[in-house]
C-alpha cells in the first residue's frame, strides 16, 4: 500500500508564491547587463549600427538598436532607408552590403535620369519677361475697369 502523503503531493498543482516571484525578480535585476552593443554593420556614409539582443529575464521584449554617426553629436545625419527600417524594427535582419550598393546604384541612376529630363524640358529664361520690383501703391494690380478712388469714376487713361 502506497504512503498516504505520496498521492496528495502528486495531485496538487504547482503553487505560485509571491515571495518566490519577488526573490527571482530581485536576483535577475542583480545580474550584469550588457551595456555595450554588438556591431551589426556600417553604411556608405560611415555610420555604425549596434544592437543589444532582448533579454526576457529582464522584461525586455525588443532589441535595443542605435547608430553612431561619423561626426560626434551629429544625430540628425542622413541614414539610409534600409538601415532606418532596421533601427525602427520594421525589418528583422540588417541590410547586406550588396543590397545597400544595389539601392545606391538605383538612386544614382534615377538622379541622372531626372537631371537629363530637366535639361531636355527646361525652357530658356527670357530676361525681358522679368517684371521690375515696384513698391508702394505701384505694387498693386491696376485694372482699367475699376475705380481708383471710390465714387470718382473709372480710371483715366
Amino acid at each position: 500500500m502506497p504512503p498516504a502523503n505520496a498521492n496528495t503531493t502528486m495531485a496538487q498543482p504547482p503553487t505560485r508564491s509571491l515571495m518566490r516571484i519577488l526573490f527571482q525578480t530581485f536576483m535577475n535585476s542583480l545580474k550584469p547587463r550588457q551595456l555595450k552593443g554588438n556591431l551589426v554593420g556600417e553604411d556608405y556614409f560611415g555610420n555604425k549600427y549596434y544592437e543589444i539582443p532582448a533579454n526576457s529575464a529582464l522584461g525586455q521584449t525588443r532589441n535595443q538598436r542605435w547608430f553612431e554617426p561619423t561626426e560626434k553629436e551629429a544625430y540628425n545625419q542622413e541614414v539610409t532607408a534600409e538601415w532606418e527600417a532596421w533601427l525602427r524594427g520594421r525589418r528583422k535582419e540588417p541590410p547586406t552590403e550588396q543590397e545597400l550598393l544595389r539601392n545606391l546604384a538605383i538612386m544614382k541612376l534615377k538622379e541622372k535620369n531626372a537631371a537629363e529630363l530637366e535639361a531636355k524640358h527646361a525652357k530658356p529664361k527670357d530676361l525681358t519677361e522679368l517684371e521690375k520690383n515696384t513698391t508702394g501703391m505701384g505694387s498693386f494690380p491696376q485694372y482699367e475697369d475699376y475705380e481708383v478712388m471710390p465714387g470718382k469714376g473709372k480710371r483715366e487713361k
